[in-house]
Order: structure tokens, then C-alpha cells, then sequence
């Protein structure tokens, strides 16, 4: 199976690199794209007046081990775990501190055997929430609402060097700051818009992080797995 997938950069890349990148983003070290052609023409205006460019490649998927984070065997804990893992995941409190301990302990999936990762893409608004949830000021009902809300979209990120090796170059489009950094802007905005929104509804009887903790829930539990998914789909 052959997918379509976009990268969006300050640079036009033909040949994307095994080994290269920052080994403290979302899942680690490797090449991140998207399925939309709009979203990486966003993500490569990352400055104001600094045009972009959306670099199109095919990518065969035939023999490529592929952990799909947002299917249905695993929760949104399971996505937070590898970020809270591999991102620069500061904490502030002691719950806050227990949280991602208990987190990396009891959800961390090993990603080791895969060439491909499928799942959300934390930008900073999206980051900022995670970091709400592990410090017990959110449910994680909000949490999930919070993640819908901003229309997130996936990420798919190459990962093992043969992975690398069926990535093809097509073309690449331009992408105009003065359109895509205000589209850019406008999408985090209306994350947190609905984030605060979100935060006002009361959720007294939802699941924390304390809570989580406290009762040693685990990926099995079945009121995390029907909460998570009920809610992202209502």
C-alpha cells in the first residue's frame, strides 16, 4: 500500500535523512508528515513574513511495522506516555511528578519495533493541555474533548532507516506566510478558545490524574477505554 504524505519545512527536501532531526520531539527521532497537504503548509510557516514549503512524497507501506496510536486498542494515555517520554516534559507538583511516573510505568508502549508511528501531533496549544491533565487540573474527559475540539489531525512520522529507504520525493508547493502563519495562528486559537470553554464545565465525578494514581487504573480498565472513545465520538 502506497500512501501520500506531506512534510512541511522552511526548505525544500528531497531527500529526507535517517538519523537526522530532534530527538525530543513527539516520538522521538524521525521524519513527521501529514496526509494533509494544508496542514504542512501551517506547520511550515512557523515564522511571521517567512514563506514555507510543503514537500509531497509517496510512501510505500508494503513490510513496514505501523503502530496506529489512535486505533482502538489504546487510549489516549497510551499517546501521552511517548510524549511525556520523549518531549521536554517538565513538572511543577508532586502529582505532577507521580503522574508521568505512573504514566511512563503502566502506558509507555515500546516503539523500538516499528518503522512507521501513526497519532496526534502536540503542538505547543496541544502540549500545554497534556501537561494540564498530568498535573490534575483537568479529567480526563476534557482532556479527550480538548484534543476533538481542535481538530488536531494525525501525524505519521518515519521512523527505522527502512523506513527511510521507501520514502519517495514528488514535488513540493509553496506555502505564503501571510496565509498559512494567520491559518496557523487562528487553528491554536481556537484550541485554547475551546480548551477554556471546556474547562468551565464541571466534571467533579470525571477521572484525574490523582485518581488514575490512586486506584492504579491500567490500560485494561474498562471505564477508561469507554470514556475515551465514547467522547471523541459523540
Amino acid at each position: 500500500m502506497k500512501e501520500i504524505i506531506w512534510h512541511g519545512s522552511d526548505k525544500i527536501i528531497e531527500k529526507p535523512t535517517y538519523g537526522l532531526g530532534k530527538t525530543n520531539n513527539d516520538y522521538g527521532l524521525g521524519f513527521y508528515c501529514t496526509k494533509s497537504e494544508e496542514l504542512a503548509k501551517e506547520w511550515s510557516c512557523q515564522i511571521p513574513g517567512k514563506d514555507g514549503y510543503a514537500n509531497c512524497y509517496e510512501l510505500n507501506l508494503e513490510n513496514l511495522k505501523t503502530l496506529y496510536l489512535n486505533d482502538t486498542q489504546f487510549t489516549i494515555l497510551d499517546w501521552l506516555a511517548i510524549l511525556a517520554y520523549n518531549r521536554d516534559f517538565r513538572v511543577s507538583t508532586a502529582i505532577a511528578k507521580k503522574g508521568k511516573e505512573y504514566l511512563l510505568e503502566n502506558f509507555l508502549i515500546d516503539t523500538s519495533k516499528y518503522d512507521v508511528i501513526v497519532g496526534y501531533r502536540a503542538d505547543d496549544s496541544y502540549f500545554s493541555f497534556a501537561r494540564a491533565f498530568v498535573n490534575n487540573e483537568i479529567s480526563l474527559k476534557q482532556l479527550s474533548y480538548a484534543m476533538k475540539l481542535g481538530k488536531l489531525g494525525e501525524q505519521i512520522m518515519i521512523k527505522s532507516e527502512k523506513a527511510f529507504s521507501q520514502i519517495q520525493f514528488k514535488k513540493y508547493e509553496i506555502a505564503i506566510s501571510e496565509e498559512y502563519y494567520i491559518k496557523r495562528k487562528k487553528r491554536n486559537d481556537e484550541a485554547v478558545r475551546n480548551f477554556i470553554e471546556n474547562q468551565e464545565v464541571d466534571d467533579i465525578y470525571g477521572i484525574y490524574m490523582r485518581d488514575i494514581i490512586r486506584e492504579r487504573i491500567d490500560k485494561n480498565d474498562a471505564r477508561l477505554r469507554w470514556n475515551v472513545f465514547k467522547w471523541c465520538n459523540e
